[in-house]
């Protein structure tokens, strides 16, 4: 899935009780609760500092580093957590080979909501909620924006968030332009224009099979051993 790094957003878009104001490429995507202000007002009021979490799996101080950097909306990403993933994390990750870094990739503002919904919870529930994120990405991504709000509301509760939960999460613009903004700033810097893409000790990798996802992790290993 291959899109523009950033795209105008729709202005005005609910996601239960808030909204997105347009953006320009290369802009962060502004949300505000959508009862308190217009968008215009949204724009104008300041925010406050908020600081991204990284996301990782694994041993830091593992000899090789994996970054995937993935779309909660793109199907080759959901079929590579579907079907790569888990293989990769029996054998490399639980076994300490290697750290991975999971980045989220905004090409839609649907995947930054669900990226919202996800950093929810505490940090240690980050993957379980991606996971249930990706395995019904073929029924929350349907119907108008209000519907996939809702749809990915319900996936929080399944996860054991309650309402007051979401809502908090679902309002902190801060966060929302952090979120943006850190995407930008690793998407440039690690020159990431499709979905997945991988970062393998520092060397970028596109959408690869198990084979050879491992072919390239034993070769890294063993340089590094």
């Amino acid at each position: 899935m291959t899109r523009r790094s950033a795209i105008a957003l729709a202005a005005t878009a609910v996601l239960g009780g808030w909204y997105m104001s347009s953006a320009v490429p290369g802009s962060a995507w502004l949300v505000a609760p959508a009862f308190a202000q217009q968008a215009d007002e949204a724009d104008a009021a300041p925010q406050k500092d908020a600081k991204v979490a990284e996301m990782t799996l694994g041993d830091p101080d593992a000899p090789v580093q994996v970054i995937e950097y993935a779309s909660f909306t793109c199907p080759h990403c959901r079929n590579f957590h579907d079907n790569v993933f888990d293989d990769i994390k029996s054998e490399y990750i639980d076994t300490g080979k290697i750290e991975f870094v999971y980045r989220e990739v905004y090409f839609d503002r649907y995947g930054l909501w669900a990226g919202m919904v996800a950093r929810c919870g505490e940090e240690s529930k980050y993957f379980g909620i991606a996971d249930l994120i990706y395995e019904r990405q073929s029924e929350w991504t349907k119907g108008e924006p209000a519907d996939i709000a809702q749809n990915l509301r319900t996936i929080g509760k399944t996860a054991g968030l309650d309402d007051a939960a979401l809502d908090a999460c679902l309002s902190d613009g801060a966060m929302a332009e952090a979120l943006v903004a850190t995407y930008e700033k690793n998407a440039k810097a690690d020159d990431i224009d499709s979905t997945p893409s991988f970062v393998i000790d520092g060397e970028k990798f596109p959408n690869m099979s198990y084979d050879d996802f491992a072919r390239v992790l034993d070769e890294k290993l063993a340089e590094d051993g």
